[in-house]
Parts: C-alpha cells; sequence; structure tokens
C-alpha cells in the first residue's frame, strides 16, 4: 500500500470517526434535552391531576389561589431563600426594590403588643400632613379590619395608586373614642441616604440604607458638598443594616474612588448571558480620599460588594462585624397573569475571586447571617497589596468590632419599645418641648 493510499485512507477513516462522535455527541444533547423537558411536562401533568382529583373529592371548598400559591412558594424555597414568586399585587413592592418609591401614607409601622402601630410619619407626606402621629394605633383601613394582622398585611392595605383617597381609622392613647382620618395616597420616595454629616475632625459620615436606582448620584451629590464646604479628607461610608440592591449603584459609589475600567464584581451563573465583569465607567472624583466602610451582620448584598470590593483593592477598611453572607444574582422575571418570579441567576465573586456566598443554608444565626466557619472550609485569597483574605461567608472585616448594646440595659429598654413608648405619650401630652 502507497504511502499516498494510506494517508488518504487514515483522513478518510478520522474524517469518518470525527462524524461518528459529533453526530453522537449531538444526539446525547438532544436526548437529555428531551428527558429534561419529559421531567417538567411529566411533574406538570401530576400537579394538574392532583388538583383536579382535589376539586373533584376534597371535603371542603377550595381556595385554588391560595392553594396554587403555597405550591408554587414550597417548590421555591427548596431552592435558595431568595428566588421567590411575586403575584400580581405585589407589583408595587417589586418597583419600590428598584426606584425607593411607592404610593402611600409616608409612614413607617410596626408590630406593638398584638396591633400594627405608627412609628414615624415622615415629614412632608399625607401621614403627616393629615395629623398621623407616632403611637397611633391602626384599627381599620378603608373599612377594612386591621386588628391582628401583621405589619406586612396593613402595609399593602396602605398602598395603592397615586391620587386615591384612603380612610384610616386609629386609636390614640389619650382619646377615648377612635378618630377617623381621610386624605388621599401620595407618591412616596425613600431617599437613599438618611442621614450625612461632617465631624469635628473634618471627618465626613455617610448613613447609606440601600443602592436603589438613584443611590449613586445622592452619594455623589453628597460627598461632593462635604468635599466643597467642608475640604473633607476622610469619609466614613455607613452601609450596617443595608439589605443592598442594584449592583451597578455600587459599583457607581466605588467608582468614585478608584481608576476608571477596575474591575469591582463578576457575576457567573448557568447561562453564559449571566457572566459579566463591571468595572468602573468613570475616573474617579475623590481619588485620594481616605475611606472606612462600616459593616454589620445585616449589611446584605450590594453593600458586601462595596466593602468586598474596597477590601480586596486595598482602596478603605472594613470596620464592624461579618457581613450576612448573600452572594446570589437575582433577576426579576415576568410570568403569567402579571406575577414575577425573583429568580436567583448567578453567584458574585469580588476583585481577588472571593464569593461572599455562605457556604451553605444550615449554619445560619437565628436572623440569617452567617455563622461561625471552619477554616478547612474556606479558600485564601489575596488583595491587590497582597493581604489574605478569606471567603465562605460575607466579608469579615479589616478591623472586627462586637455588638456591646447586648450588654447594655439601655438595648433592652429600647428593643422593649419603652423608649417609645415615653416620647410618643410625652408629645401627647405636650405641645410643645418646654426650654
Amino acid at each position: 500500500m502507497s504511502n499516498k493510499f494510506y494517508r488518504k485512507y487514515k483522513y478518510s477513516f478520522l474524517k469518518g470517526i470525527s462524524v461518528i462522535l459529533a453526530t453522537f455527541f449531538v444526539f446525547s444533547l438532544s436526548a437529555q434535552k428531551e428527558e429534561k423537558y419529559f421531567k417538567i411536562t411529566k411533574n406538570l401533568s401530576v400537579f394538574n391531576s392532583v388538583l383536579r382529583e382535589l376539586n373533584a373529592f376534597y371535603v371542603d371548598t377550595l381556595d385554588y389561589d391560595k392553594v396554587v400559591q403555597t405550591g408554587i412558594n414550597s417548590m421555591l424555597a427548596s431552592l435558595d431563600p431568595y428566588t421567590i414568586y411575586m403575584p400580581e399585587e405585589m407589583t408595587d413592592d417589586i418597583k419600590m426594590m428598584t426606584s425607593g418609591e411607592y404610593a402611600g401614607i409616608g409612614a413607617l409601622i410596626m408590630q406593638k403588643d398584638g396591633n400594627v402601630v405608627i412609628s414615624e410619619p415622615y415629614e412632608g407626606m399625607p401621614a403627616q400632613k393629615n395629623d398621623l402621629r407616632a403611637g397611633d394605633i391602626i384599627l381599620e383601613v378603608d373599612g377594612v379590619n386591621a386588628e391582628g394582622k401583621t405589619t406586612s398585611q396593613v402595609s399593602e392595605m396602605l398602598k395603592g395608586k397615586n391620587g386615591t383617597k384612603i380612610v384610616v381609622k386609629i386609636k390614640r392613647w389619650n382619646k377615648k373614642r377612635p378618630i377617623t382620618k381621610k386624605f388621599h395616597r401620595e407618591l412616596i420616595q425613600f431617599s437613599p441616604i438618611s442621614y450625612h454629616t461632617v465631624f469635628e475632625n473634618g471627618t465626613g459620615y455617610v448613613m447609606l440604607n440601600d443602592f436603589t436606582d438613584k443611590a449613586g448620584a445622592e452619594f455623589k451629590s453628597v460627598v461632593s458638598d462635604m468635599v466643597k464646604q467642608h475640604q473633607i479628607k476622610s469619609l466614613i461610608i455607613d452601609v450596617r443594616n443595608n439589605p443592598g440592591g442594584i449592583v451597578d449603584e455600587a459599583v457607581k459609589i466605588m467608582g468614585y474612588f478608584v481608576p476608571k475600567g477596575t474591575p469591582i464584581v463578576s457575576t457567573k451563573g448557568r447561562s453564559r448571558e449571566v457572566d459579566r465583569t463591571y468595572r468602573t465607567p468613570f475616573e474617579p472624583i475623590f481619588p485620594d480620599m481616605k475611606v472606612a466602610v462600616l459593616v454589620n451582620r445585616a449589611s446584605a448584598s450590594a453593600s458586601e460588594i462595596l466593602a468586598g470590593a474596597m477590601q480586596d483593592l486595598d482602596r478603605g477598611i472594613v470596620v464592624g462585624e461579618r457581613t450576612f453572607g448573600k452572594g446570589l444574582v437575582q433577576n426579576i422575571r415576568p410570568v403569567a397573569y402579571g406575577g414575577h418570579v425573583k429568580v436567583t441567576i448567578a453567584k458574585y465573586y469580588t476583585p481577588s475571586g472571593r464569593c461572599v456566598q455562605a457556604l451553605d443554608y444550615s449554619h445560619r444565626n437565628e436572623d440569617g447571617s452567617v455563622g461561625r466557619i471552619p477554616d478547612s472550609l474556606t479558600t485564601a485569597f489575596k488583595t491587590t497589596k497582597g493581604r489574605i483574605v478569606k471567603d465562605g461567608g460575607g466579608i469579615l472585616p479589616d478591623t472586627l468590632t462586637t455588638d456591646s448594646r447586648k450588654l447594655n440595659i439601655a438595648y433592652y429598654i429600647l428593643v422593649q419599645n419603652h423608649y417609645f413608648d415615653y416620647a410618643t405619650r410625652y408629645a401627647q401630652k405636650h405641645n410643645k418641648i418646654a426650654s
């Protein structure tokens, strides 16, 4: 057999084998895909069959919306704590998650002694303008009894379309009869920055409550004013109890302190479409500002992106408690009949490569934050300057602090609402504070 014929035969043979393998691979993928869709169809058929049998034979009348929603919620609860279904009536909540806006009365409410109570009417909002006061017990909303309901349920009752009429019946501490207030809902917008100041030593302080769609712009405005008016050289960013929000807003805020194009966070998921590296989009405006980030166990998500980037890039120090440990990215997707599902699509990673997501959901504290993590389960990473940082759950601060309030009697007076009771009753007895 000549070498030329042998080479031609060998090439044809290898080409044939390649075609066979490629065909087998395609059919294998196709079979896997068909099997997956068969399982989906099968389980949907089982669910429908069970529902039909319940409809035909269950002894009591079924609330179909409740039964199906319970089934959906149970299904999603088996995945992770953050993948949730939101029916059509939660549309306002979705808007508030992203923009910080909703239509309502403009008051903070809380549960107290089995009642839902107004704890703080916001200045200039409908509640304050119509003389709803801290301490008022909400009895009815638009004729619907509010007694025995949760804060979430009453909150939904108070919300509505902008400009719609609302009737609220309340019980005031020093009044024998209930009081009825009639007014209109207004668009309520929360500022992402609840407080800011400049200390005597020239250090600026900003309390950042969330990362809604205006957080970056408002942060820039507040800090720029501090620099212009007080020539501050150092800044404290307080993200304690900040649950997070929009990733881009955290990236914007980091962009004010580090060079343009610096990677701040990366997301990686099952679909390549969600794999992305977020980089700072502009040149820094506070490149030499000294920065400290305050965190605690309730600092989550975008708060951890900010703290983790500050730490990994050695751009600032992180002070406080280990953060919550929520390193998952959610996307809100529309589903049938006006509902939405907030689904976990990726994990995020800090510039050093750390994933701040807790290793599992079973070893957490009662409040959901990360518990103690054995060193054997963590991986070491290095910051820009070579410092060792670890993954495994949350951001471990450069300087750890403890919550001393738990050892203080004043803490228990606070959590049992004694301060609140005294202040509200004093305010209801006196029109003004004596000088």
